[in-house]
């Protein structure tokens, strides 16, 4: 999802695109858009790695966007907690870029299930981000982890009986 949401941004901000669709697409940082990079600050600020950075100098913003599918009766707690992780991080990319900062957690269940809040996060991201299509790829992405876990445990176990 944080791919698609990347691909998604630097289409609208008119950055050159590598491929023509998301899931073919290696995010990469560029000058205003940061892919999953640390920011330097002076003082050691834990929690320091969202995964997009947006920085518009023009407008004087920035905005921190973390992504996370989590356990569906989890979503709004892992929301409040990403606007809580990353508190002295924005105060301290204000006082150093001195740009208007803010967090947007962007969290999906692992069904599907999103926050009241979703949407009004998703819409203040550049980019037209289609709900059920982000929902989608959450769901597939949550699929395949899953599948995978069980094919290797059950192999584990098949080989353990086998032996």
């Amino acid at each position: 999802m944080c791919a698609q949401l990347h691909f998604n941004i630097r289409k609208e901000t008119g950055v050159q695109l590598d491929k023509k669709q998301w899931y073919e697409h290696v995010p990469e940082s560029v000058e205003t858009i940061l892919w999953n990079q640390q920011v330097q600050t002076d003082r050691t600020i834990p929690n320091n790695k969202p995964d997009i950075i947006i920085r518009d100098n023009e407008k004087g913003t920035c905005m921190l966007i973390d992504v996370a599918i989590s356990g569906d009766r989890t979503v709004i707690k892992k929301e409040a907690n990403k606007i809580l992780k990353y508190k002295d991080r924005t105060i301290e990319i204000q006082r150093m870029w001195n740009v208007k900062t803010k967090v947007i957690p962007a969290i999906i269940g692992a069904t599907g299930t999103l926050s009241k809040s979703f949407r009004k996060y998703v819409s203040n991201i550049p980019g037209k981000h289609e709900v059920k299509e982000l929902k989608k790829t959450a769901i597939l992405g949550t699929a395949h982890t899953h599948t995978h876990t069980h094919t290797h445990t059950h192999t584990h176990t098949l080989r353990k009986v086998l032996m």
